[in-house]
């Protein structure tokens, strides 16, 4: 992609409604616009990153076996009525009526709409379980919408569901959701914590919320040093310093997090409600045990730049950002030079390498300056002195220093660059 006609409204300064380092250094870069309060409009360089999370968490889904479906964002008030949540969710939901005068929500879920799904196609054991899920844009009239894509009012959601002829199965499932959210949020170059938690309005037994830690985090965390064991600090008993009560051995430590995902273990609390039944091997009906498991897209998106920054701009992870090269010529001015970087652009586009090339006629010290502030990967740098001795700079976002690379080698070693940066975000733990 070429920057000269690219839409990146790069600006210079954060407006002074942005409040969280996220909110402020996605406005500046260009990423996205604020629409309505808690309402925003992604613009392409926000967009490409928001797809690069949504295409990590489909391919997980679809490893453990998830079906993707698409489900309606305007939802009938009679299904919400069956499971009493119409009046328990109040004000949270948007509401309007049809031309019938018939009562409707843009979906803040999507539990009653899945759990109707299953009841008119689902009525055998044989038929069980199964698990679906959807990446779709929810909503919630929250009362005061703030820090950015935090906490907004229309959000990009995906919202999986699980169907199961007992709780052991459902279980089941939860653990490979578990594992799997692991992986998502490895995969996407962040350090975060699985964390035990209240089931809130949802409903059910158990849950984990998973949370990327960060200073910014609204949410109070308690880790024990020694075992995987941790709690919000809303839901847990113990205190900074306390003995961990899963091992025994360890000390309990304090972190900040910002949740982006969270899973639950329904049981029947759906299906019962609802009267959705399946037949069992002899012949009785029986109703669905459930899990549901959600994961905020653009909050993951928002959660990675509070979690990699500096003081320049956003640091990306490779696996999230929006580009993962980009090849800066530092005079528009010098044919050959122009020629140099457009030859090296088009070479590691062949390669497929996702490479921006910055061609505005700015100084270099501006174009430097931008390619921090939007936080890609590997930055490339042709200039006229490098060009006389063959060689071209090339900057790791996350380093201080430059190094020199050959310029006939240019193009094979960026990919190995660029694949290396992958090799250690897909080997995290």
């Amino acid at each position: 992609m070429r920057l000269s006609k690219y839409l990146m409204p790069v600006l210079r300064e954060a407006p002074g409604e942005a409040d969280i380092i996220s909110h402020k250094l996605m406005l500046r870069a260009g990423m996205i616009k604020k629409t309505a309060s808690g309402i925003f409009s992604y613009l392409p360089l926000g967009y490409r990153s928001l797809r690069k999370v949504e295409d990590i968490v489909r391919d997980e889904m679809n490893r453990i076996g998830a079906q993707e479906l698409m489900m309606p964002v305007m939802q009938p008030a009679e299904l919400w009525k069956e499971t009493g949540r119409w009046e328990e969710m109040g004000d949270l939901m948007f509401t309007l009526k049809d031309r019938h005068a018939r009562d409707f929500c843009l979906g803040p879920t999507h539990e009653e709409i899945v759990t109707d799904i299953a009841r008119n196609f689902i009525q055998s054991y044989r038929q069980l379980p199964f698990t679906v899920y959807q990446i779709q844009t929810k909503f919630r009239d929250e009362i005061r919408p703030r820090f950015g894509l935090m906490r907004a009012r229309e959000f990009l959601m995906k919202d999986a569901y699980s169907f199961h002829t007992d709780a052991e199965d459902a279980l089941r499932e939860y653990e490979a959701m578990f594992q799997s959210y692991h992986r998502i949020f490895s995969r996407c170059g962040l350090a975060f914590r699985a964390v035990e938690a209240a089931t809130g309005n949802i409903g059910g037994s158990k849950s984990h919320e998973f949370q990327v830690l960060s200073q910014s985090g609204e949410d109070e965390i308690l880790s024990c040093d020694q075992c995987n064991y941790a709690g919000n600090s809303e839901f847990v008993s113990e205190k900074k310093g306390d003995k961990c009560p899963r091992c025994k051995k360890g000390k309990m430590i304090v972190f900040r997090g910002i949740e982006v995902g969270h899973i639950f273990v329904l049981g029947n609390k759906y299906s019962k409600s609802m009267k959705a039944a399946y037949l069992n091997e002899s012949g009785k009906q029986c109703h669905y045990e459930m899990g549901c498991y959600g994961i905020g897209i653009g909050r993951t998106m928002a959660a990675a730049i509070e979690q990699c920054h500096d003081p320049d701009g956003i640091i990306w992870p490779i696996s999230i950002a929006p580009f993962e090269v980009v090849v800066v010529p530092l005079n528009m001015m010098e044919n050959g030079l122009v020629e140099t970087a457009d030859r090296l652009y088009e070479s590691l586009k062949q390669k497929n390498v996702d490479v921006l090339i910055h061609d505005k006629d700015e100084r270099a010290g501006v174009k430097f300056k931008d390619a921090d502030l939007i936080g890609i990967p590997i930055r490339v740098t042709v200039g006229a002195k490098g060009i006389a001795k063959n060689q071209i700079d090339v900057k790791m976002r996350h380093q201080k220093n430059e190094h020199q690379i050959p310029l006939d080698q240019a193009p094979s070693e960026i990919l190995k660059i660029r694949n290396e940066l992958f090799r250690k975000v897909n080997s995290c733990p």
